[in-house]
């Protein structure tokens, strides 16, 4: 009798053992359907010897059920699953069932329905229709889609696809691939590039592990660089991975990769529909897509021949994931090339000092590209102090800042103003009692946001009118919007130059890649004067009228105790200084700053990265900081704040008292409260050569608290909120 074992998507039961049926032939990585309780289960065979089960009598086993007919996972994903479930604390089944997100494994090959509104009115309307109408205009996808689009059940679909509303298409569930050319298109390349890329070529070739951190100043032309590698990778018949931090910046990308090899490659992020992530899914697994660009989840797919890992804007902390799986997106990168043996490349202007520390140690090899492409200059930096240049009264622009804007306006050029915060305003308040709009659901102000005549939450997503009167006092006309959003930048900029056309970016903005693409082909055609934005415009972008850039708060990134508030400010700001003077005209850059001595806005000024990274990594060392020692958080959350705050003193309490490791707390969240949860949290410091991992776990497994209780451990945390 054949024995196997499978690794099942149910992160409460792990894997079982299961036996074989006669004819049917398995091997570790095969997807399976297999039988749990009286419900079918998808999963995974697994070699038994990765994870320890009990042994049960063989004529108690279960036979399998199905075997799907997609190609097995291979060795280098499950060892990935394996090590990303072991070091960020997960179980394997919620590691693997990013794997398995598409649902393609379990698809069959009939044809996906898709509608689409064909101008059809029903005879009766409700108002669950009537929004279905008009939110699905130009809309295709499946029926959950639609109705996920829509914001209407199922059933509402339903029903006005009976009545003759939808147009129905079958589509195929395979991708259609255009394989990119490698030499499609060549590119002049300057010196130092030359350079750098046969030192990328030759790592293809050589098909071995080895990362890379590709340093380069904003605009020396990181992406043509290693677009001499992907060629080579596409010459090797070998498949390439680029992770982008946003999926606003997915369609420009695009754009630049068709220019250079006449084709463009698959894209995998949240934004698409779930018929074209089933079609890509297989296309991949399958080997017929040779190049794939996406957000951090595309690290999991199941690649048939994968020869190349590249991860742009690498310093970017949107690449950790702050829920589920709480995983970095650039380690797991690194680590999938490890155990794939190929070569991972870590592009950025500012690297992490992480990465850094990375290339001391001697584990990262550094590339770096010291100047701009084709004679272009960095921008002069300046820092406005906003004690001595004083925005009038009620605005927040000052006049040195303004008198820019107006003489970049009247040479034909564009300019960008730069504030990290959405919306109208961060707070509502009532100037007769002094009450503040929170959120119900969170320990947050409610954000105002003007242009849809709103009140949001920007943690858990609760949306309200904004109140005509004071909830607290009932005061009428007492509510005032306190502080700056890019909303109210924008409107003090239409003041100010009413002729001027502008423009606002953020994700609220552009929430899609169309968004993103048809933000770009606008500024390309000189349709858009000033930008207003959030941190979406600070990467990725290349504008070459856009000449001036506007920093309007400098000082946001560096409240609060963040261990990394200087460095994210630092490339933060530096990332969007230099989207200014990308091609033939000089940049300038404005910094609104109260605190213009600052050690980040001295160096930023001065042009001085070498100095402000190296008395950070100091400082750092000296405090015993990442990536000089570890850090663990543990949040505990509850509906119930006793029992979070019960089981938040259990864990503290019985932390184990070991040489070099430590524990802080338990305090409650700086948010409190999220979506509708009690929050408390624990901060673990462990030395470099202290097993974190393992003395955690056997730390908490010893302990039992409710089960309404959750108990989340994030590894390497970027957030303490």
């Amino acid at each position: 009798m054949n024995r196997v074992r499978v690794l099942l998507l149910n992160a409460a039961l792990g894997p079982l053992d299961y036996r074989v049926p006669d004819g049917m032939q398995v091997e570790p990585g095969s997807i399976v359907m297999a039988p749990l309780g009286p419900r079918k289960m998808p999963g995974v065979v697994w070699e038994p010897d990765s994870f320890p089960v009990e042994e049960i009598d063989p004529k108690k086993l279960r036979p399998l059920l199905e075997l799907r007919d997609v190609p097995p996972l291979r060795a280098p994903l499950r060892r990935l699953i394996e090590w990303t479930a072991a070091y960020y604390f997960a179980s394997p089944a919620s590691v693997l069932r990013m794997v398995l997100s598409s649902g393609a494994a379990f698809a069959d090959n009939r044809p996906i329905s898709e509608y689409r509104l064909n101008g059809s009115v029903p005879d009766r309307m409700t108002p669950q229709r009537e929004q279905a109408l008009e939110k699905l205009i130009g809309v295709q996808g499946t029926i959950s889609e639609l109705a996920n689009k829509a914001g209407v059940s199922i059933a509402v679909i339903r029903g006005l696809e009976k009545l003759g509303v939808f147009d129905r298409e079958d589509v195929s569930p395979f991708a259609i691939t255009a394989n990119p050319s490698p030499d499609f298109d060549t590119v002049d390349l300057s010196v130092d590039q030359k350079n750098v890329s046969k030192i990328l070529i030759d790592a293809v070739r050589a098909a071995q592990f080895k990362p890379f951190l590709l340093d380069g100043v904003t605009g020396s032309g990181k992406t043509e660089v290693y677009f001499e590698a992907v060629a080579e990778a596409l010459r090797q018949d070998k498949q390439v991975l680029v992770l982008l931090p946003e999926i606003a910046l997915t369609e420009p990308f695009l754009d630049r990769f068709h220019a250079r090899f006449g084709a463009e490659p698959l894209a995998w992020h949240s934004g698409m529909k779930q018929s074209e992530r089933k079609k890509n899914w297989r296309a991949l697994a399958d080997g017929n897509a040779k190049v794939i660009v996406g957000a951090r989840s595309a690290l999991f797919l199941p690649y048939a021949n994968l020869g190349l890992i590249i991860v742009d804007e690498a310093h970017e902390t949107s690449f950790k994931q702050e829920d589920g799986v709480r995983y970095h997106a650039r380690d797991v990168a690194i680590m999938r090339g490890l155990h794939e043996k190929i070569p991972v490349i870590l592009a950025s202007a500012t690297p992490a000092i992480e990465s850094q520390h990375q290339v001391e140690q001697g584990n990262y090899q550094l590339l770096e590209l010291p100047a701009r492409f084709g004679g272009a200059t960095m921008p002069d930096i300046e820092a406005l102090d906003l004690t001595e240049d004083v925005p009038p009264r009620g605005s927040w622009l000052a006049p040195t800042l303004v008198n820019a804007l107006e003489e970049n306006l009247e040479r034909g050029e564009q300019s960008l103003l730069f504030l990290n915060r959405r919306g109208f305003a961060p707070l509502t308040l009532c100037r007769t009692c002094g009450h503040r709009i929170d959120c119900p659901n969170c320990t947050a102000w409610m954000v105002e946001h003007r242009l849809t005549r709103r009140l949001a939450c920007h943690h858990c997503g609760h949306v309200m009118p904004i109140p005509e009167k004071c909830p607290e006092c009932g005061d009428e006309d007492s509510l005032v919007a306190c502080g700056p959003g890019v909303e109210r930048i924008c409107d003090e900029v239409r003041m100010l130059f009413p002729q001027a056309r502008t423009a606002i970016v953020t994700s609220d903005t552009i929430w899609s890649p169309q968004k993103a693409a048809d933000f770009v082909h606008q500024m390309e055609a000189g349709a858009i004067d000033i930008v207003v934005g959030t941190q979406l415009v600070t990467k990725g972008y290349h504008f070459p009228n856009l000449t001036l850039v506007g920093v309007v708060d400098a000082d946001i990134g560096l409240e609060g105790g963040d261990l990394r508030a200087a460095e994210r400010s630092f490339q933060q700001i530096a990332q969007v200084a230099g989207r200014a003077g990308r091609a033939e005209k000089p940049g300038r850059v404005y910094v609104q700053t109260r605190m213009p001595n600052a050690p980040v806005i001295q160096a930023l000024i001065k042009n001085d990265r070498e100095g402000f990274y190296a008395a950070e990594i100091e400082a750092r060392r000296q405090a015993l900081a990442p990536p000089f020692a570890r850090w663990a958080a543990i949040i505990v959350s509850s509906e119930d704040n006793k029992e979070a705050m019960e089981t938040a003193r259990l864990i503290g309490q019985t932390a184990p008292k070991v040489d070099g490791f430590s524990v802080f707390g338990p305090a409650p969240a700086p948010l409190a409260m999220l979506r509708g949860r009690h929050r408390h949290r624990l901060l673990v410091h462990a030395l470099r050569s202290v097993d974190l991992q393992q003395i955690m776990r056997e730390w908490l497994e010893q302990l039992e608290w409710p089960r309404a209780v959750r108990v989340g451990v994030d590894i390497d945390p970027y957030s303490f909120v």
